[in-house]
């Protein structure tokens, strides 16, 4: 087995690469994904989120409510803390057992999108880092996400420098191209993948 990380900033494509990987036979892990899942209504994680913040971090209909949880942790340190020390373990314990499902000889791609910020990297056989410059990052977020520049830039500033992910990179995977040329970089990186995969 060989376990990938796979990160970038917000608007590079990672999840475009993902889809490519996965199209070939890797197993993906989306961290994000089952960071939802373990929240769910009727899971031990709601509980423990609605424990720790309350009741208002409900809606209506009983499923955690992301912006109002948000507005809450994101305004302050220690209360992000807590809940990462609600998610964080169960997320690992879910992307633990996919892993052991995928079985010896697979390749299991991780999409981690804090792996660089999280000093993750380590846990990896090979980190690949989907890069795009800030100016594509920017015209992707506004264009395709329908976010404004501010925000687009605000969320870009928040994340790991460019240069920071690139220094955690085994393989960098470039963006600024034409998607066959992306599709000819996937395929030499999944030959590369199903090799280290075999021995």
């Amino acid at each position: 087995m060989v376990k990938v990380g796979l990160t970038g900033g917000i608007g590079a494509g990672k999840s475009e690469v993902s889809r490519l990987l996965v199209e070939r036979g890797a197993v993906l892990v989306d961290a994000d994904k089952i960071a939802r899942e373990v929240v769910e209504p009727g899971t031990p994680g709601l509980a423990a989120v609605v424990e720790a913040f309350g009741e208002e971090v409900l809606a209506a209909d009983g499923t955690l409510d992301r912006p109002r949880l948000g507005s809450i942790v994101f305004a302050d340190a220690d209360k992000l803390a807590v809940l990462n020390s609600i998610v964080h373990p169960l997320v690992g314990a879910r992307s633990a057992e996919l892993e052991a499902a995928a079985g010896p000889g697979a390749v299991v791609v991780h999409d981690v999108p804090l792996l660089t910020e999280n000093g993750l990297a380590p846990l990896y056989d090979l980190v690949i880092v989907v890069d795009a410059s800030p100016e594509t990052q920017l015209d992707r977020l506004t264009r395709l996400r329908g976010m404004t520049k501010e925000d687009a830039r605000a969320r870009m500033a928040a994340q790991a420098t460019r240069e920071k992910r690139r220094e955690i990179a085994d393989v960098v995977i470039d963006n600024d191209v034409p998607l066959e040329r992306l599709v000819e970089q996937v395929d030499a990186v999944w030959a590369d993948l199903r090799r280290r995969a075999q021995e």
